[in-house]
């Protein structure tokens, strides 16, 4: 088989590693910037991009019917404008590594959403898949670690987590319904979730506008790194996000994004972080159950 065979697999994969590599980076930014004006700012840059790469190749607007627009649109709102935000929030309460696993709990949130409004069914092993990914997460997220007292607060961090989780489920189940009735680009899909991402947040954010939560973008190093956080997270990885719901089903592309709390590990260890076995044992279960969960 050729490698296009599985480009959705492994546009699904790609994204994973970059949001690995981008979640730890807004870990970082997240200590100088609130988790909205955070998400505002990385969405507005990665609107540029995609917008100047569409003018660069050329791509003439796609003709969306209203229904698709708005399937989008809303899946922006909810995946990237309410679920980035509250993501960010999270990362600030439980690190990358624990923040990346409450997301673990998003193909399940996904199958069960799609069985609810896609009618796609759930058998044995997708509940036991299930079963098994909720233990894994929570096996980790009560693990009590040395660097427990930094922790701001875990149940807050939790909540936000699992609020995070919910939403981008939401929205890849909103998108996927888009995408399998319209031969919109990925690129263009994408452009649609992250304006209406940032059409939400400037909204929300324009009631009481503060400059001051600006002031972190006058220094060249936090420009810099949320410039490339942006790029390889959102930009790439919500590109890629899309190619896989494209070219492959909900259930699969979800579980390979889903991969992003392995690769967090190595780049926990290599920057300090002591992650004990039962952490990584824990992430291996969690993983094994969301892929019996579309194994079934």
């Amino acid at each position: 088989m050729l490698l296009t065979d599985f480009r959705g697999e492994l546009a699904a994969l790609s994204a994973a590693l970059l949001w690995a590599l981008a979640s730890f980076m807004y870990a970082r930014l997240g200590k100088q910037m609130s988790p909205l004006w955070l998400n505002l700012t990385k969405s507005s840059l990665a609107v540029g991009m995609i917008l100047l790469t569409l003018v660069l190749r050329r791509d003439a607007s796609p003709q969306l019917e209203w229904n698709s627009f708005m399937l989008l649109f809303l899946s922006g709102a909810v995946g990237i404008g309410f679920g980035d935000s509250v993501f960010f929030a999270a990362l600030t309460n439980l690190g990358a590594r624990r923040a990346l696993l409450l997301e673990a709990i998003a193909p399940p949130l996904s199958a069960c959403l799609a069985f609810v409004f896609l009618d796609e069914q759930l058998g044995l092993t997708a509940w036991l898949g299930i079963l098994l990914t909720v233990v894994g997460v929570a096996w980790v997220i009560v693990e009590r670690t040395p660097e427990q007292t930094a922790v701001l607060n875990l149940k807050r961090g939790v909540i936000l987590g699992l609020l995070a989780a919910l939403a981008q489920s939401s929205g890849a189940v909103l998108s996927r319904a888009a995408l399998a009735e319209t031969a919109v680009s990925p690129l263009w899909s994408s452009l649609i979730r992250l304006a209406a991402a940032v059409t939400v947040l400037l909204l929300w954010l324009g009631r009481h506008p503060s400059w001051q939560a600006l002031q972190p973008l006058r220094s060249g190093r936090f420009l810099t790194v949320i410039t490339a956080a942006a790029f390889a997270g959102t930009y790439l990885g919500i590109w890629l996000q899309q190619t896989a719901l494209k070219f492959t089903e909900t259930g699969i592309a979800q579980a390979l994004i889903a991969t992003s709390p392995l690769f967090i590990i190595p780049i926990a260890m290599l920057t300090g972080e002591r992650v004990s076995f039962r952490a990584i044992l824990g992430a291996l279960i969690a993983l094994a159950g969301v892929w019996l969960l579309f194994a079934g």
